[in-house]
């Protein structure tokens, strides 16, 4: 006894060309994502006067009495800091990547790409919620008059310019009177 054929064409050479597309589509898109926040991929800031020693507003000023703490601004940077990331962006990426690594392949090959999928989704999700609490502080080293320097952090852009003439006062650098 046969089996009747009902449909005599031949079987297709993928299984289903556009799931495939998409697959390496989403690969490449994260595997460009991932290099952008390892820092392999420069990245464009428009920064503006960010990265310049500038004023926006006159700090503190304090008069040179007692001179102790005085000294000139040597430089003014802005630096951008990370945040920490607190592990539920792992979570959330590793749980999207092997949903999506578990829809393709077939056998090992599903199971090898579940566990890829985790694992690129939890690095990435990692990454970006690092990144999304990241700020911006600025350093502000001082030369003081008897020759020391030292680095002051703060998370506002400080008044000051370089060659400012300033004070330290409990941490803070803050402009002399002239």
């Amino acid at each position: 006894m046969t089996t009747p054929v009902l449909f005599n064409r031949p079987a297709p050479r993928l299984l289903y060309p556009a799931l495939v597309t998409a697959a390496v589509c989403i690969t490449v898109f994260s595997l460009v994502g991932i290099a952008s926040m390892t820092g392999y991929l420069p990245q464009a800031h428009a920064e503006g006067e960010a990265g310049k020693a500038t004023s926006i507003a006159p700090s503190k000023q304090v008069a040179a009495t007692d001179c102790g703490n005085c000294g000139v601004v040597e430089s003014v940077r802005a630096i951008e800091v990370k945040g920490s990331g607190s592990g539920t962006g792992a979570v959330i990426g590793g749980i999207a990547g092997a949903l999506l690594g578990n829809g393709m392949g077939q056998g090992n090959g599903r199971t090898a790409m579940t566990l890829i999928g985790g694992a690129g989704g939890a690095y990435a999700g990692n990454e970006i919620e690092k990144n999304s609490g990241r700020h911006t502080v600025w350093q502000t080293r001082v030369r003081f008059d008897n020759g020391n320097s030292r680095t002051y952090t703060s998370r506002s852009q400080p008044g000051v310019d370089i060659g400012s003439k300033v004070r330290v006062v409990d941490g803070q650098v803050m402009l002399l009177q002239s």
